[in-house]
């Protein structure tokens, strides 16, 4: 059973990795996030990435275009949807990438965080898996947050404190109300 996993992070691959693995997936990782800002961000989460693919035998592709300009666009003057418009765009192209090589099956990181909307990521990659004639493996993977994250502290991979757009940085650190 061949998995093409987008993967937003490190921290987030640890415990969704093995958990996929254990129950008999072969995965292939893919970094698609155009979302993240700024760019010393992406590239701290690209490096991190590949620190651990390498240690965990992990085959990686990664697109390197930075589409920031492209994720802004797309949501300027509709915040509200963000979240919808950044997972449609990731799932699409990481199903564009499965269709590509081959892989009927996909799943996401994504799944993992309590912090992410996790029954907008299920009806997204279901409705994109639909649309390319893949399956969206859904998993529902936060028990194993906390574990992942401590793994990722004790073999000192960077953690990130928000999702990686604009717009959940002045969330997470702007004095309420600016």
């Amino acid at each position: 059973m061949n998995l093409l996993m987008h993967i937003c992070c490190a921290p987030c691959s640890i415990y969704s990795l093995r958990f996929f693995r254990e129950k008999g997936y072969n995965i292939e990782g893919y970094f698609f996030n155009p979302n993240i800002h700024p760019y010393r961000e992406y590239s701290r989460r690209v490096e991190a990435l590949e620190a651990l693919a390498e240690e965990e035998g992990l085959p990686l592709k990664i697109d390197r275009r930075y589409l920031v300009e492209d994720f802004l666009r797309m949501v300027v003057n509709r915040q509200e949807e963000r979240c919808l418009l950044c997972y449609e765009l990731r799932l699409s192209n990481t199903a564009e990438r499965a269709v590509q090589a081959g892989i009927s099956s996909f799943s996401t990181t994504l799944l993992i965080s309590p912090f992410q909307k996790h029954d907008l990521v299920k009806q997204v990659g279901e409705s994109v898996a639909g649309r390319y004639g893949l399956q969206f493996v859904y998993e529902d993977l936060r028990a194993g947050f906390k574990e992942s994250v401590r793994m990722a502290r004790r073999k000192g991979l960077y953690l990130q404190g928000y999702c990686g757009c604009i717009y959940s940085e002045k969330e997470r650190y702007a004095p309420p109300g600016s």
